[in-house]
């Protein structure tokens, strides 16, 4: 069988067992945590399954990948424990009533399966390269990127963290930090991430594998990303407005001072 429909089957099995717990659990939300992990998952996978020692583009992106999924996953289980099911699972669950334990399955679970798999593209296909191309400035580019991207990702996760932290701050909004600069910094973070880690692909022949940044930028961008998460935050933090009328949504860029 094929490596990659081999990781497929593996990823796919790992969010129907994760599934199967959230419908003990009444909580879908356990799916948020698993997301970083499932990469370093697939990643460690195609490393161990690779018939080919490991080049030292593929250590790279390996290690990267790493870093990037442990500090995802740890962020998210740390702020979600303890707390009740996320409100985006709530709102499916009352929607969907009876019929959400196996809608769950398709729209949540085995959807974020296939997802992952494709974005992780770049990385299997990096791992499992056998072209022997010393590291160069497509890789350097690559790494500083990805740098870029997890200093926006944790800097900002930790400053948000901070905020809600403090009881006063309370239905107010975070604009201090990263997110003078960008509504979404950890977003935004993800991005430059992902195209990081396609730039070092490109040298291991993956240049074709372009689809999976793409899609990712456009599911952060267009869907589940800033989209759906200022659907109804306005409604929740009268003063998101200003906000929004003040700084970029995505990409960084100086605070917008309106009279």
């Amino acid at each position: 069988m094929p490596l990659l429909l081999q990781s497929f089957l593996l990823i796919l099995c790992i969010m129907t067992g994760v599934w199967i717990v959230s419908l003990f659990r009444r909580d879908a939300g356990i799916i948020d945590p698993c997301w970083g992990m499932g990469f370093l998952i697939v990643a460690g996978f195609a490393a161990w399954q690779s018939a080919n020692p490991l080049l030292p583009r593929g250590v790279l992106i390996l290690i990267l990948t790493a870093i990037w999924g442990l500090r995802l996953s740890v962020h998210l289980l740390v702020r979600n424990w303890g707390h009740p099911e996320d409100r985006r699972y709530r709102a499916m669950r009352d929607h969907h009533g009876p019929r959400f334990w196996w809608v769950s399955l398709l729209t949540v679970f085995w959807l974020q399966a296939v997802i992952l798999w494709i974005v992780s593209l770049p990385v299997q296909m990096t791992i499992l390269s056998i072209e022997e191309r010393p590291l160069n400035w497509v890789d350097a580019a690559g790494i500083l990127l990805w740098s870029v991207g997890l200093y926006f990702e944790a800097v900002g996760d930790f400053q948000l963290t901070r905020f809600q932290a403090n009881p006063a701050n309370a239905g107010r909004v975070m604009n201090r930090g990263l997110w003078r600069y960008t509504r979404h910094p950890n977003y935004f973070g993800d991005f430059c991430v992902w195209w990081g880690l396609f730039l070092i692909s490109v040298n291991a022949g993956a240049v074709w594998t372009v689809f999976a940044p793409l899609l990712m930028s456009f599911l952060l961008l267009m869907v589940s990303g800033v989209t759906l998460l200022e659907k109804s935050i306005s409604s929740r933090r009268p003063e998101y407005a200003e906000y929004q009328r003040q700084t970029n949504a995505f990409f960084p860029g100086p605070p917008r001072f309106t009279s």
